[in-house]
């Protein structure tokens, strides 16, 4: 019986928020984070107030299980400004 609640059950999410700015090359480099955060909402909230200061922020999630290396592709919540290409 457990074992068919475990198949229903959604993988955890990874919640992350991150700030860019530009070193003198040019090149975006971070400065805050990835900071997991607690919430979509709250990754949200997290990188709208560090947009103003940053060349860039992302908020973003994804389902994932680190413990066994599974991850679902990323979702971007917000982003504002200039950041990296994700992988």
């Amino acid at each position: 019986m457990s074992n068919g609640l475990l198949h229903q059950q959604k993988m955890p999410k990874l919640i992350v928020a991150a700030a860019f700015d530009r070193g003198e090359d040019g090149e975006l480099f971070p400065v805050y984070g990835p900071a997991e955060q607690q919430s979509e909402e709250r990754a949200v909230r997290v990188a709208k107030s560090l947009a103003t200061k940053h060349a860039g922020v992302i908020a973003w999630s994804r389902e994932a299980n680190p413990a066994i290396g599974e991850y679902g592709p990323p979702t971007t919540l917000f982003q504002a400004g200039e950041v990296p290409e994700m992988e």
